[in-house]
């Protein structure tokens, strides 16, 4: 045998030759193995079952009867109920008159006994028909005749998937595949397609109906080349026309760039067409068509009593061009309102110093540089500043107020933010003619907006511009509620964005008052009043005769007015000044340039303004003046300038044992409130307690 070749011979080595063997094939079932068998199966069973029920018209069939079935119900029971019903209710509206209760009992007694007579016929026709059906079927079973039966099973199915069927006509978008329009049509809508053929557009006086007054704006529309496509729920008003129409492309904004044209179309006074964009549908706009006075029957201002209500509950200054009725509550509002000369400022301001006068818990400042403020309501309000001294007097002061609040709000367990009550009272300012104002009086009121409303003192400033120009800086857009009556289209972009008059913000359009015509004044669009959308529509604010509102304020004052508590007045002495109120010095420590403005007390702050101190009581002779003169010796020998409740009942106790002995703690302060110095107030840190309560040695002596 030849020996082999090098290239035959096998290699000397003690490792295999790993020899790799073929892919297995891969089957389809073999990605489910993991999966028992007899699931596949069930799943293959449940699909087959699926097609063959649809195939056959099971759902259509299941879907008839349940049809059929309501249809039976509603037939069975005839409206009877209902009728029943009503004459049950006929009777209780009889309100004691005999005659027309018993007609009514007798018609009752009728009905139901119509009512069993018609349940009685209609279940024995049923049955004689079922009895027909199921007697076949039965002598088909017991015949054992299976056509019989299969015919009879065929058109049972065929009743139920006849009165199954879909019934719905297919559309255009189905045909061709499009996604289904969700949208559903308004009531009494009108679309182009429904639009007369050749039809022209005519003025709306010509409308007779609110489906003639429909097809009139689709028609001015089309017109002027607006894309409105639908007109639905148009209501005839006192004033005019009411619709909501909706457009196919861009938004309602076409409506207003072509509000003069439609003006015309309509044959209607300049600014009669006023759309209010829809903030929910942005493709909608509420349509108002106003040939009249829309705040005609607007209703008046509602009598408030002294002390009635709260400044954190909701109170009516106005009403919106479609009868809602504006209610705000204006806790915590910081507000700005923006209207040229004779556009009904000092309305609103009023407005708004009507409610807040009338609170038990809210104190009202009027500071004006130039005009006369709040002029009828001056009686109601606490702090009047006309100065420019008194006007930065009040200002620092209230800007203080705040500060020592943010510090006391934690000492009083309040949280994040002030809690209104009549023992911590709100301070709404109001600040008439800002730009007449001082430099350091604006500094002032601007800091003031940035950190008064958390500590319950607010700030509405009133100008008749919006702009830079006016107010000095950029501030128009930071505050909350910017109300905006007659003005020019620069204050309106000022105060509620660039963009505000193609959506639909037209105070610019308002005319102010003249000396015979008030034509626009007190009307105005409202942006951040707590509780509603901030809409483009407009209102009127209730306007009140001076006489009413003089004897308004005349009740209030009668009745008391609202008084800063003392924890916020102890508690404004221990913050800093702003850094621009503080004197100068030199290097020597000498006084280089005074203070601009000091900071008052609130009785040097009141005798400034011309204003009545606090009501102070001449305790008479007896225990209640006994206990407070007792306090104030005992305070005065030991040398403090307050004492805690327990501790000064102590003292006294060992002054005059006979005297507080029986009475206790309780009784002493009791006596203490009976005298007029009230419940133990917060003293802050007394040696190891941290913030005890008790009473003040100048708290006290002014009792006295």
């Amino acid at each position: 045998m030849a020996t082999p070749l090098r290239d035959e011979r096998p290699p000397l080595t003690l490792v295999k030759e790993i020899v790799e063997a073929p892919p297995a094939p891969v089957f389809k079932d073999t990605a489910q193995a993991g999966r028992p068998t007899w699931i596949e199966s069930a799943r293959t069973a449940a699909a087959r079952t699926n097609r063959i029920a649809h195939a056959v018209r099971l759902p259509h069939t299941v879907r008839g009867y349940r049809a059929l079935a309501r249809r039976w119900m509603d037939r069975y029971h005839d409206d009877y109920p209902q009728m029943i019903a009503s004459a049950g209710r006929a009777v209780r509206d009889a309100a004691g008159d005999v005659g027309v209760e018993g007609r009514m009992k007798e018609r009752r007694a009728e009905l139901r006994a119509e009512y069993r007579r018609h349940r009685l016929m209609h279940t024995g026709k049923t049955a004689a028909a079922a009895g027909a059906v199921g007697g076949g079927a039965a002598f088909g079973l017991a015949t054992g005749s299976l056509l019989l039966d299969l015919a009879v099973g065929i058109g049972a199915m065929g009743l139920g998937a006849w009165h199954g069927r879909d019934r719905t006509e297919p559309t255009t978008d189905t045909i061709l595949g499009l996604p289904a329009d969700d949208a559903v049509r308004g009531h009494n809508s009108v679309t182009l397609e429904d639009l007369p053929a050749g039809a022209a557009a005519f003025p709306i006086r010509r409308a007779e109906n609110p489906q003639q007054a429909a097809v009139c704006v689709l028609l001015a529309m089309v017109a002027e080349n607006v894309p409105v496509v639908e007109v639905w729920d148009m209501q005839r008003q006192p004033w005019g026309w009411q619709c909501i129409v909706r457009v196919d492309q861009g938004t309602p904004e076409a409506i207003i760039a072509k509000a003069g044209g439609l003006e015309t179309r309509f044959d209607l006074p300049t600014n009669g067409v006023r759309p209010q964009p829809m903030v929910e549908r942005r493709a909608c706009a509420i349509l108002r068509l106003v040939d009249g006075d829309p705040f005609a029957t607007a209703p008046g201002l509602p009598y408030r009593a002294p002390q009635s209500i709260s400044i954190t509950d909701k109170a009516r200054i106005g009403t919106s061009v479609g009868g809602e009725s504006l209610d705000a509550a204006l806790a915590g509002v910081m507000g700005l309102v923006v209207a040229a000369s004779g556009g009904g400022k000092t309305g609103l301001l009023q407005a708004i110093g009507e409610v807040t006068t009338a609170c038990y818990d809210n104190v009202t400042v009027d500071v004006d540089p130039h005009g006369d403020g709040l002029e009828d309501l001056h009686d109601a309000v606490r702090v009047t500043g006309r100065s420019h001294e008194q006007i930065e007097a009040v200002l620092l002061f209230f800007l203080m107020l705040s500060k020592g609040r943010a510090r006391l709000r934690a000492k009083l367990g309040m949280g994040k933010k002030w809690k209104v009550s009549r023992e911590h009272p709100h301070f709404t300012i109001i600040f008439d003619e800002f730009p007449k104002g001082s430099d350091l009086a604006k500094r002032l009121a601007f800091d003031l907006l940035l950190v008064g409303r958390k500590e319950a003192v607010t700030l509405f400033i009133a100008s008749q511009g919006g702009t830079k120009l006016y107010l000095g800086e950029n501030i128009a857009q930071m505050i909350a509620l910017k109300a905006v009556g007659p003005c020019k289209v620069g204050d309106t972009r000022a105060v509620f964005g660039d963009g505000a008059v193609s959506e639909g913000w037209m105070p610019h359009k308002l005319s102010p008052a003249t000396d015979t015509d008030p034509k626009d004044a007190g009307h105005v669009y409202l942006q951040g009043v707590p509780g509603r959308p901030d809409e483009p529509i407009e209102y009127a604010v209730h306007e009140t005769p001076s006489e009413t509102l003089r004897k308004l304020a005349k009740e209030r004052l009668e009745a008391g007015l609202v008084e800063p508590d003392q924890p916020s007045l102890d508690a404004m002495r221990t913050v800093d000044l702003p850094e621009y109120v503080e004197p100068e010095y030199d290097n020597d420590g000498i006084v280089k340039k005074p203070a601009p403005v000091e900071l008052l007390t609130w009785e040097r702050l009141l005798r400034l303004c011309d204003a009545e101190p606090p009501a102070v009581r001449d305790l008479a002779d007896g225990p209640a003046r006994t206990a407070v003169e007792d306090a104030v010796a005992v305070m005065e020998k030991v040398g403090v300038d307050r004492m805690v409740t327990e501790t000064l009942f102590a003292a006294v106790l060992e002054f005059a044992p006979e005297v507080y002995g029986p009475m206790g703690i309780d009784g002493f302060k009791a006596l203490m409130s009976g005298a007029g110095c009230g419940m133990p107030v917060q003293l802050g840190a007394v040696g190891d307690k941290k913030n005890p309560r008790g009473y003040k040695l100048d708290r006290l002596r002014s009792i006295l």
